[in-house]
């Protein structure tokens, strides 16, 4: 039995391959792995590193088990990019292969029709759909039913120990817990530490009927090294040399590569940049549209792309076999989601460099993402009475009317408490199971404080002197660990920190050229009736400002460098500085003879403003006032007044949470004093209206609401900086 299995895997794996000579074979590691899932039904976690051939683990197995009669494989997958990637290669070994994901809505029906008549080998699934109340209550149970092998790709993301935990995938367990006995499972990933994989395992294991008698599943680990990678730091002055470095070096790396960002803000300026220096480079996020993803893998995947400029959207999933090179321009906050990322590079080629730019800016973002962890326990018990107490599912945007939290961060903190049996997605909204919740105050602590030590093992990977890949390798646990002979430390630098003038010129023009668009807000949020706030649908038109400007975003590279210590935790309360005075005329300049500006000559062109209103401000009111003194130096028009804030309740906390909760603080505390109104009354032309920062937009729009109701004719924002 076990010769002809083998036999039989071999040649699928052949075909996976395309080999035609013969002589491809399965390493007796992953020949270890499709036994277990194929012979003895078992449940196995998988951790080896990038480019060992995990997906071939489980094409493989997935053949054998159609041959013999088994269901189809699902196979939960975190990215679209993976799923592409996978189809792909399901088609090249003769699998039929369809996926239900964000992207193909309109297929849904018809792959659920395939899979129910068979015509499916195996479909992918993102994590997100495990909850979807059809799917969850409609689909899952039939497929879980039916399954013949559940892999678990990315399998880390199950942990809250790890570094990229997601809560749609704790979902599983209940899935996990419904399949038929004999059902293999398999869990793969090439980032867990000790912690994880046990964390994993055990719920691989618990109630499994392919654990092993303990009530444990299968742990197949590897070696981590990666032969081909050749790791290298190089820490330069300031953002501008890092760019011009780029510049400079870019088309010196081999092949095509990745450059990471960690925002996607430095994401767009850097491909813009580049762009501008002649590289054919394209930008990849979050907010990039599918079409133009799809897009900018296909130009990477043909080489037709030097590079793809890109967040840790692109950290999973994509795979390239000769991908020559990925850089970091900033260093991610743990060392575990950067090997997960420098392991995109070399995996069928026998070298690819591996450079981190660090940035002074590293620490600010990580401490931007460290503040959207898990929330406080009165914010989690809020959004508990409020559900407990509707009699009805209460729609995500109403119940952010009703709690202090961002719609991303109330969204994610909802999946946990789904997890937790606290509450339930059903059609409509969110509903209370009224079942206890303990607030787990030591373990959200025990994650902050893994977070912060992994932080810190990143700036010791930074600024050590010793092997860069055994330094990585003993984060995640890798006991066989050792200098890799191939890193900057152990044979000796790379790359040196030269820059040219002229790369060191257009840095410096591209990143100090101000400006950012402020678009106005044009549509009430959502739920503020039920607050007693009887706002709700569109902004009337005469009531709304027009598009503004800011300097910069917080998140740029370039003018956020300098906007960021200003608004620091703690920072004084100073006067605008003089660099920001030129810089701020200088996108009035540039806004003025734009579209639609008021040097433009353009019909229907916005008037020149006739005057400066500034926003009181009660934490930096200096800051604000002497912006708009000079500004209205400078333009040689009048300071016409301010929005003043009222006496009430709520003065000195205006919540930054969300859009309702903010408008809800902020209505009907702000005013129009009366000699501002007598001022605009006799302006004849619309204002500035100038304030130091720009989050959820609130402020402007019922500041520009109050002016415009008392006789502005228009209302143009003009602050320092937005946070996005």
């Amino acid at each position: 039995m076990s010769d002809s299995l083998r036999t039989d895997a071999d040649a699928v794996l052949r075909r996976l391959v395309g080999d035609q000579s013969g002589s491809a074979r399965l390493r007796e590691d992953q020949w270890r792995a499709i036994e277990a899932l194929v012979a003895d039904r078992r449940r196995a976690l998988v951790v080896q590193r990038t480019g060992w051939g995990k997906s071939a683990v489980y094409f493989v197995a997935t053949a054998l088990l159609r041959e013999r009669g088994s269901g189809p494989t699902v196979i939960v997958s975190p990215l679209l990019a993976l799923m592409r990637n996978q189809i792909e290669a399901a088609g090249r070994a003769g699998i039929r292969a369809r996926t239900i994901n964000s992207a193909n809505l309109e297929e849904w029906d018809q792959v659920q029709a395939e899979v129910a008549a068979g015509q499916v080998d195996l479909l992918l699934v993102s994590p997100e759909r495990l909850n979807n109340p059809d799917f969850r209550d409609e689909v899952l149970p039939r497929l879980a039913a039916t399954t013949g092998l559940l892999v678990v790709d990315e399998a880390h993301c199950i942990s809250d120990w790890g570094h990229d935990f997601r809560p749609d995938y704790r979902r599983l367990r209940t899935m996990l817990a419904e399949l038929p006995s004999g059902t293999p499972v398999l869990a793969t990933t090439a980032t867990a530490n000790a912690r994880v994989t046990a964390d994993v395992a055990e719920q691989l294991g618990t109630g499994g009927q392919g654990a092993a008698a303990d009530g444990t599943a299968l742990i197949l680990r590897g070696e981590l090294d990666r032969e081909s990678l050749a790791l290298s730091v190089l820490t330069l002055p300031d953002a501008a040399h890092r760019l011009a470095w780029l510049a400079d070096h870019l088309g010196e790396l081999p092949g095509s590569g990745i450059i990471y960002t960690l925002t996607v803000a430095a994401a767009d300026e850097v491909t813009a940049f580049l762009r501008q220096r002649g590289y054919p480079v394209a930008a990849y996020s979050g907010r990039t549209e599918d079409a133009d993803r799809r897009g900018a893998e296909a130009d990477l995947m043909a080489n037709r792309v030097k590079a793809l400029v890109a967040t840790s959207a692109l950290g999973m999933g994509f795979d390239k076999p000769d991908l020559g090179f990925v850089v970091h321009l900033g260093s991610p906050s743990s060392p575990i989601a950067y090997y997960q990322q420098v392991g995109r590079a070399g995996r069928g080629v026998d070298h690819a460099e591996v450079l981190l730019l660090p940035g002074r800016e590293d620490e600010a973002i990580w401490r931007y993402f460290a503040s959207l962890a898990f929330p406080e326990e009165t914010l989690v018990r809020r959004t508990l009475e409020v559900l407990a107490a509707s009699d009805r599912p209460v729609s995500l945007p109403a119940l952010e009317a009703r709690v202090e939290l961002r719609r991303s961060r109330l969204e994610t903190m909802l999946k946990v408490l789904d997890v937790d049996g606290a509450v339930r997605r059903v059609r409509g909204g969110w509903t209370s199971t009224g079942q206890p919740w303990n607030y787990d105050t030591d373990r959200y602590a025990w994650v902050a404080r893994q977070r912060a030590a992994e932080q810190q093992a990143m700036r010791d990977y930074a600024s050590g002197t010793g092997c860069r890949m055994e330094f990585l390798r003993r984060q995640l646990d890798d006991e066989a660990a050792k200098p890799c002979g191939r890193c900057d430390s152990c044979a000796g630098a790379r790359f040196t920190a030269e820059v040219s003038p002229d790369g060191m010129d257009a840095a410096r023009s591209a990143l100090g050229r101000p400006g950012v668009e402020v678009e106005p807000r044009r549509m009430w949020p959502t739920g503020m009736p039920a607050l007693g706030i009887e706002l709700k649908g569109r902004i009337p038109a005469g009531e709304q400002a027009s598009g503004g400007r800011a300097l910069g975003r917080l998140s740029d590279i370039g003018w956020g460098n300098r906007l960021r210590p200003l608004f620091a935790e703690g920072a004084p309360d100073v006067p605008v500085t003089g660099e920001m005075v030129d810089a701020v005329v200088r996108v009035l300049a540039d806004w003025a003879k734009g579209p639609g500006g008021w040097a433009s000559g353009e019909a229907g062109a916005t008037a020149r403003p006739v005057g400066v209103v500034t926003v009181a401000s009660r934490t930096r009111p200096v800051l604000v006032e002497s912006l708009g003194a000079r500004i209205a130096e400078v333009g040689r028009m009048p300071v016409l007044g301010r929005i003043e804030p009222l006496e009430g309740p709520d003065q000195g906390r205006i919540p930054r949470s969300n859009s309702a909760q903010r408008l809800r603080a902020l209505h009907g505390t702000l005013s129009v004093p009366a000699g501002l109104a007598a001022e605009l009354g006799q302006a004849r032309g619309p204002v500035l209206l100038v304030d130091d920062l720009v989050d959820t937009g609130w402020t402007l729009a019922v500041a520009a609401r109050l002016l415009l109701r008392a006789g502005a004719t228009g209302v143009l924002p003009l602050v320092l900086a937005t946070e996005g």
